[in-house]
């Protein structure tokens, strides 16, 4: 019995000590909707309190700076903006299918509401803290281009495509299935995002293009 008591005692520090994963978690929702809203620049400590209904004690137990928070929050919503799109090289059918799964699904993303604005926050703040940078991009968009060259890889080892630079390959068919939306979402000139019908349309125009290019 008094083993269990000491062992729900040093839980019981360990959360005081900022190792609670729901006080942590409702931080960094009060403080995504705060860096949303205002910006990393404009966001103050004492706002993202208000937001997250927390003292700013218990806000600095868990993250010692703002820029500390940005991180973790950037860090922790990259893996969902990105969950899935690789998967779906994975998946069954002709390697047509799965290019064109993996450019409805990177595209989809890469034009949400949620990863635009991640986007624009990290930009803003990229001059003064590139390793963030860094971060967010070999974590988003370095991880699902080197799945993708992986894939080309293989199917060029397999026969099915004719491919010197799959590295390359994968650039380009990033960039065709994002053509006309993505560089426009994110500097503004497109303020929704893209129908469903038209990132698909794009998707398969992407496919069509890189498998004209690629095919044996």
């Amino acid at each position: 019995m008094s083993t269990k008591i000491d062992e729900s005692c040093a839980q019981k520090r360990r959360h005081a000590a900022g190792q609670d994963p729901d006080k942590r978690r409702q931080i960094l929702d009060g403080a995504w909707r705060i860096f949303v809203e205002q910006g990393f620049d404009a966001a103050s400590m004492n706002s993202i309190c208000k937001a997250a209904g927390v003292s700013k004690g218990t806000l600095y137990v868990y993250f010692d700076s703002k820029e500390d928070l940005f991180v973790a929050l950037i860090e922790g919503r990259r893996s969902a903006f990105f969950a899935g799109i690789s998967e779906r090289l994975a998946e069954a059918g002709s390697t047509e299918e799965r290019l064109l799964a993996y450019a409805i699904g990177l595209s989809t993303q890469l034009n949400s509401d949620d990863v635009i604005r991640a986007q624009r926050i990290v930009v803003s703040v990229v001059d003064r803290m590139p390793e963030l940078g860094r971060r967010f991009y070999d974590a988003g968009a370095r991880h699902f281009h080197g799945c993708l060259t992986d894939f080309l890889t293989r199917e060029a080892e397999a026969g099915n495509l004719r491919i010197e630079d799959p590295d390359l390959a994968a650039v380009q068919l990033v960039e065709l299935s994002t053509a006309g939306t993505w560089r426009a979402r994110l500097f503004g000139r497109r303020q929704d995002v893209p129908p469903e019908a038209e990132i698909e349309h794009t998707a398969r125009a992407a496919v069509r293009m890189f498998l004209a290019a690629y095919s044996t």
